[in-house]
């Protein structure tokens, strides 16, 4: 089930131990969801909620940090808070390498784990963000030709109507109409608008100017 509020995960062995932390966490407004295994998590978390993790160091059969590894595999960056009796240097240098956002020692200092908890479902909501926009800039680009994406990088550039024709070996009107084409398929009144969506689309497909480009990911569309 997803869940339309931001959720704090709690994943612990020890029944006594998610039932203090919930009610910690409760009284602070948010909501929580408790699991007594990291395979009962994995076997009801739906990828794509907002939320953040607490999780136990040491439980049976799939321990925190082999969950905080599968969850890597996946590609689930839920931020995670860790917590153990019995931690050692070793075991936080694991946790913080793969993304953890804090590692805290029982008995919890419970401002801390609070402070760390709100910390990350700023994280987690921004993370929904980025995912979102980057997947609206893909919806774009997949709106428009290839040609039209090689007259956007020349736009970008910098190049007029007259330079780009040349260079593609194009009338000057077709390049109108190709840029008019763009202004309507991404949705944008500008030329600053243009060179913003041209940026994003940078960044979403993970590529930099000096790729080779960033416009050759699908077969071009004259």
């Amino acid at each position: 089930m997803k869940y339309m509020m931001p959720t704090v995960f709690i994943v612990d062995d020890d029944p006594a131990v998610r039932d203090s932390l919930a009610l910690l966490i409760m009284a602070q407004g948010m909501r929580t969801v408790t699991f007594a295994s990291a395979m009962e998590f994995l076997e009801n978390y739906t990828e794509g909620e907002i939320g953040c993790m607490v999780l136990d160091i040491r439980m049976p059969q799939i321990t925190g940090l082999a969950l905080q590894e599968k969850l890597v595999e996946r590609g689930i960056t839920i931020p995670i808070v860790f917590i153990t009796g019995h931690g050692d240097i070793e075991q936080c240098r694991r946790a913080f390498q793969s993304g953890a956002i804090d590692f805290l020692t029982k008995p919890i200092d419970q401002n801390r784990l609070i402070d760390s908890l709100r910390k990350g479902i700023r994280m987690s909501i921004h993370q929904q963000q980025q995912e979102e926009e980057t997947q609206e800039v893909m919806q774009l680009l997949d709106r428009i030709s290839g040609r039209e994406r090689e007259v956007l990088e020349l736009v970008a550039d910098g190049l007029s109507s007259k330079e780009i024709a040349r260079q593609l070996d194009l009338s000057p009107r077709t390049i109108e109409v190709h840029r008019a084409n763009l202004f309507s398929k991404l949705g944008v009144d500008s030329l600053a608008d243009l060179i913003r969506f041209y940026l994003k689309a940078l960044e979403a497909t993970g590529k930099k100017r000096s790729d080779e480009s960033f416009l050759n990911e699908t077969t071009a569309r004259q």
